[in-house]
């Protein structure tokens, strides 16, 4: 933790800052936990993933930090709002919210059904808007604060067997675009962060074999891999007031391999 705060950028104005975080106890998710409480925000997440939620928070408490996990099913909106409600009651309404949690199920486009484009797009989606509704409010009236929506390079690159989740990533900058302009003039900022191929474990495990990691080598235009930290020094830029006259863009961190 003290090599983050020491290698990189440091910011003044998320010292104290209420954060909530969707899908944080693995891959872009728990990074973005742990930068944002490297930061000394007051960070709040959620996840299906109990156990590895309870071993985050309970590791960052230990070393000083604020954080409190709750566990929530995004798809369950009721649920949802009512972990974003506990964590205003501790850390404050939140000032910063990161949409993060996303699932990129492998499928064919001629065997989706209603239910499961359904289910995609409450997983990939729909979670954010309400979570957006759930806290602006609060961040109207405190005239700041930042939503980051987050979407991925794949709609971008047409990758295949991912049509449902492509077509909810893609809408994600149309949420990100119309929420700006209804929140924009209270001081509510609201951007896009758009990972390329991130090497999370899970990515790691399930897709990114010798020939994948050949495909992105040949494709992005950086020499490298993306990593999580990469995708959450983005954000912490976003969420700070450093980014303060930023609002309805996409930040595209991909080692350079789509065109925004």
């Amino acid at each position: 933790m003290e090599d983050i705060m020491t290698q990189f950028a440091h910011y003044p104005s998320l010292a104290g800052t209420p954060v909530i975080i969707s899908g944080g106890a693995s891959g872009i998710g728990e990074s973005l936990v742990r930068n944002f409480a490297a930061q000394g925000s007051k960070v709040g997440f959620v996840d299906i993933a109990v156990e590895a939620g309870e071993a985050l928070a309970a590791e960052l408490n230990a070393a000083g930090h604020t954080v409190r996990f709750t566990p929530c099913d995004i798809t369950d909106l009721a649920a949802y709002k009512t972990a974003i409600a506990g964590f205003a009651e501790v850390h404050g309404d939140a000032l910063v919210l990161v949409n993060n949690a996303a699932h990129d199920m492998r499928h064919e486009w001629s065997e989706v059904t209603p239910d499961f484009w359904d289910n995609r797009m409450a997983v990939n989606l729909k979670h954010a808007f309400f979570a957006i509704q759930a806290v602006a409010p609060a961040m109207v009236a405190a005239k700041r604060g930042s939503i980051i929506n987050t979407s991925s390079i794949s709609w971008m690159i047409m990758s295949p067997k991912i049509p449902v989740y492509e077509t909810a990533k893609a809408a994600t900058h149309g949420l990100t675009r119309a929420m700006a302009r209804e929140l924009g003039q209270s001081g509510v900022r609201v951007n896009t962060l758009t990972p390329g191929a991130v090497l999370t474990q899970r990515q790691l495990e399930l897709w990114l074999d010798a020939a994948s990691l050949k495909n992105i080598a040949d494709n992005q235009t950086l020499a490298g891999n993306v990593f999580p930290d990469d995708v959450s020094r983005m954000a912490l830029f976003l969420a700070s007031e450093d980014s303060k006259m930023i609002s309805a863009q996409q930040f595209v961190v991909d080692g350079g391999w789509a065109s925004a």
